[in-house]
């Protein structure tokens, strides 16, 4: 396969082999098993071993798939199994509100987008699942940076980018807007990423109380809010939504 990393090649046909067949491997039966050098293969195994990805027994000296393995394959069962749980709330949402409705989850200091159900009229727009939104500014980056710890460290950490002249950027102020965001359950972005443009969102949680991802709507200023503030109905429609899929997930009511 050209541009192909040969270790990394390596390492994944390790891997695949440790998940099939025997539950455990030792040195020998993994270097036979993928032609390998014994001293090539014992770097895999160790390298492979210090990052979580696998174990070795201490009575046997033997291989098996590591826990970093699990939680990574569940961290996308999670991801998928949000988007499932939210398929049929997120199509009622964008009928009840007329607006664009978008599910996001945490991934590398931003917001991906993992579903999006367009607005429900003739207009033509571009789906937007993979896009990724910033945590500073958006009301799904904001929800999530206020119920979840680890966005909330990451957003004080990174630089937050003045996209408009309303958009939070002093660590007080952002704070302040924080503490808001929790005492009411909610969050909006008043024209604080894009210009004319205004949005609502609200947590979802799973079975352990924890914020798995945020779910909000997104349309013109003029459409979604009323005197300068977001109109109610689409915020009790929106955490209906967030709280209808938190139930789904088995994260009961919020």
């Amino acid at each position: 396969m050209a541009g192909s990393i040969q270790s990394v090649e390596r390492a994944a046909a390790v891997l695949r082999l440790l998940a099939g067949g025997e539950r455990r491997l030792g040195l020998t039966d993994v270097a036979t098993a993928l032609g390998l050098a014994k001293g090539t293969t014992h770097g895999i195994l160790r390298t492979l071993q210090q990052e979580g990805f696998v174990e070795q027994d201490e009575a046997s000296g033997k291989y098996q798939l590591g826990a970093e393995l699990l939680r990574l394959g569940n961290s996308y069962l999670d991801v998928h199994e949000l988007r499932a749980r939210a398929l049929v709330w997120t199509d009622d949402l964008a009928r009840a509100s007329g607006e664009s409705v978008y599910l996001g989850v945490l991934h590398q200091q931003g917001v991906l987008i993992v579903h999006h159900v367009f607005r429900p009229d003739d207009s033509r727009q571009v789906l937007e699942v993979g896009a990724m939104q910033p945590l500073h500014s958006t009301a799904l980056g904001k929800v999530l940076t206020a119920f979840d710890p680890v966005a909330h460290r990451e957003a004080l950490e990174l630089e937050r980018e003045r996209f408009t002249p309303r958009t939070v950027t002093e660590p007080a102020e952002f704070e302040g807007v924080l503490d808001l965001i929790r005492a009411r359950g909610w969050a909006a972005d008043l024209e604080e990423t894009w210009d004319g443009v205004a949005s609502v969102a609200a947590p979802v949680h799973d079975r352990r109380r924890m914020p798995v991802g945020a779910v909000g709507i997104t349309g013109a200023v003029e459409r979604v809010c009323d005197d300068g503030e977001i109109r109610a109905r689409l915020v009790a429609a929106v955490r209906d939504c967030a709280r209808a899929v938190s139930r789904d997930l088995g994260g009961g009511r919020f």
